[in-house]
């Protein structure tokens, strides 16, 4: 891991988010909360936007790998909070800004992100890979909606994606998917034995990388753009 060079000030992550550095092009960010199932509470998002934030106008930069502690990539929002914010309207609108500050800092980062999916990937953690650009996963990871059973999920992202068909199974049901089924639907670009999956998706980045920081910018601004045209909205339920 190389220190982080001068200019553009990254934040050096927290407790429950590691940010690394692997070489001039291509940065991690690691949720790490294992005992948690790696549960996106409001403090990890906030971090995780803090370093996309930062991470954007570096002008070194080319792809970011997103991905959780073993065993899972992430099992979603910390439900611990939103129990809590039902008492607590303050928190309450904590937990909701920083959801919409999230989602709009993954869906409108400039260049590309990978998820490196390395277990289940369920309800937030399903939207996590899902609002990266390509998902390289292990052969033990899953993909799922549980949270259908008692909130609606998120539909754009899975129709830009897949198309209405799958994205209407998805959100009406909680019909997990095995990482095969995601390879073949077009879910994954690649699956991987689950010992290779860091070095996989390194060297996907590393397939980025080869093209110019310029170039990427703007085929990601068109992927964007596309995404919200095709869903009439930035982020639609």
């Amino acid at each position: 891991m190389e220190q982080v060079p001068k200019g553009i000030d990254v934040p050096a992550g927290t407790d429950d988010v590691r940010v690394e550095q692997l070489d001039a092009a291509i940065w991690r960010i690691t949720v790490d909360r294992p005992a948690k199932r790696n549960a996106l509470s409001i403090a990890v998002r906030d971090a995780m936007s803090d370093v996309l934030d930062a991470l954007a106008p570096r002008p070194d930069l080319k792809v970011v790998i997103v991905t959780g502690a073993p065993p899972v990539f992430s099992a979603g929002f910390d439900l611990d909070e939103f129990a809590a914010a039902e008492a607590d309207p303050a928190l309450a609108d904590r937990l909701w800004t920083s959801s919409n500050r999230w989602h709009a800092a993954l869906r409108n980062f400039p260049l590309p992100l990978i998820a490196q999916v390395n277990g289940p990937a369920l309800a937030g953690g399903f939207d996590l890979a899902t609002m990266c650009d390509l998902r390289i996963c292990s052969a033990s990871a899953t993909f799922g909606r549980p949270e259908v059973t008692f909130a609606a999920p998120i539909y754009s992202i899975v129709r830009d994606l897949l198309g209405g068909a799958v994205a209407r199974e998805l959100a009406f049901t909680d019909r997990r998917l095995d990482a095969t089924e995601a390879h073949r639907l077009g879910l994954v670009s690649a699956v991987v034995p689950d010992a290779d999956l860091a070095e996989a998706a390194v060297a996907w980045a590393h397939q980025v990388a080869i093209a110019p920081a310029d170039g990427l910018r703007h085929s990601k601004a068109l992927a964007v753009a596309g995404a919200k045209y095709a869903t009439d909205a930035d982020l639609a339920w």
